[in-house]
């Protein structure tokens, strides 16, 4: 038996729930080590995407284009009913401030049908939860409890390019399960140049979804929002969130062993190889017990180019040059900005505050100087969340052996 099982089907955009469902039926029987950890779950905790103003959802061909559709979710929900007798939780952060649950948390209606409960991860409580194994970018993460002590969870996604990532689909779906300030961090703060790759494979690891879904009904291309819709016809499920990333990203028609700056990883490292480097999942098709009636590409797909390729590349070389920078002068920056997020540019303070409300794009903090990049810290005297600025010397090396553009 091959460590990690995939299967992805032919599924017309136009089936009715019924078809789905029956498919969706079909590519999950064979993920027995997924039902295995479901079946003795007391609670699953299911992550999906799906919040978004529902006045500004996008459909395709009668399907969501950006979102995880209704009717799949459903699916999924009536799927782990059936299958399980666990408490079912739908965890996620809304968007709009104070609002609780926010009108952006669109599926509510659904979770009524199946008896599944809200969390919102924003309210806590929250703790601290280390990463097996170390961690790649930090050694723990601040989590909703219900999240971070999860017995089994699933994370149901959509297929598409992401403008930053190059891809989107199961691993970089668990994001929006990160607390958002007061509680925890902004996501500015982890969807940042070189950490942002580093974050998604230490979330994989840390939560480690045992059921893995992809809807490709319909797909995008461009990028995660405002990009172009394709009608796909398929459905993915797997057991392991990078092994099932990977076989999406090899039917968008790329080559998931790919790295930057091959698209669609234009602006930083291919996850799925990140992670894949540290013992999590694999980018090899062969390692995969993956069976399929789909022929790649499914579309059109590529990353939007949002930067020219040099910028891009001075970017990265930047970043890891101030994250250094700060390493080798960290005590002096915690005694001068204690519990402040500091932004670094060329060895100064470009900005610090206690909070980054109101604070506006990064690029108007450019000071002249936008070939250099800002690197975004959180001086915690305690160094809670334990930084591993090796990242950045390996990060560093690597982009010395890539020619300029």
């Amino acid at each position: 038996m091959k460590p990690f099982c995939v299967r992805a089907v032919r599924c017309d955009h136009r089936a009715s729930e019924e078809e789905l469902y029956a498919t969706l039926v079909r590519i999950t029987e064979p993920l027995e080590r997924a039902w295995q950890r479901l079946a003795a779950a007391r609670t699953i905790v299911v992550k999906t995407n799906m919040v978004w103003p529902p006045d500004e959802l996008r459909y395709l061909a009668g399907r969501r284009q950006e979102h995880v559709d209704d009717a799949v979710f459903r699916c999924v929900l009536r799927l782990l009913r059936e299958r399980t007798s666990a408490r079912l939780l739908v965890a996620d952060t809304t968007l709009l401030g104070s609002e609780r649950p926010g009108r952006d948390v669109n599926f509510l209606p659904v979770l009524a049908e199946f008896g599944a409960e809200y969390v919102e991860c924003n309210d806590g409580p929250v703790g601290w939860y280390d990463v097996p194994g170390g961690g790649i970018l930090f050694g723990r993460y601040l989590m909703h409890q219900a999240v971070g002590g999860a017995e089994a969870m699933v994370s149901v996604a959509k297929l598409k390019n992401h403008a930053f990532a190059g891809v989107t689909m199961t691993t970089k779906n668990l994001f929006g399960l990160c607390p958002l300030p007061p509680l925890g961090r902004s996501r500015a703060y982890f969807h940042h140049l070189v950490r942002l790759s580093a974050f998604l494979a230490d979330l994989g690891q840390l939560l480690h979804p045992c059921l893995n879904i992809v809807d490709g009904l319909v797909g995008q291309s461009g990028r995660e929002w405002g990009g172009k819709g394709h009608v796909c016809d398929a459905l993915l499920a797997g057991d392991h969130p990078i092994a099932t990333d990977t076989c999406g990203a090899w039917l968008m028609g790329h080559d998931p062993a790919s790295d930057y700056p091959a698209p669609p990883f234009r602006r930083d490292r291919n996850t799925m190889r990140v992670a894949a480097e540290h013992g999590f999942g694999t980018v090899k098709l062969a390692d995969i017990d993956f069976a399929t009636d789909l022929e790649p590409p499914l579309g059109p797909f590529d990353s939007e180019a949002t930067d020219p390729p040099e910028v891009v590349r001075n970017w990265l070389l930047s970043t890891c040059e101030q994250a250094l920078h700060f390493r080798d002068r960290r005590d002096r920056y915690v005694a001068q900005y204690p519990n402040e997020y500091i932004f670094l540019r060329d060895g100064e303070i470009a900005w610090h505050g206690p909070s980054l409300e109101g604070m506006g794009s990064r690029r108007n903090l450019g000071g002249g100087r936008p070939e250099s990049a800002l690197w975004l810290k959180f001086l915690d005297p305690e160094e809670t969340e334990r930084e591993h600025f090796e990242l950045y010397e390996q990060m560093l090396a690597r982009l010395r052996t890539i020619p300029n553009p």
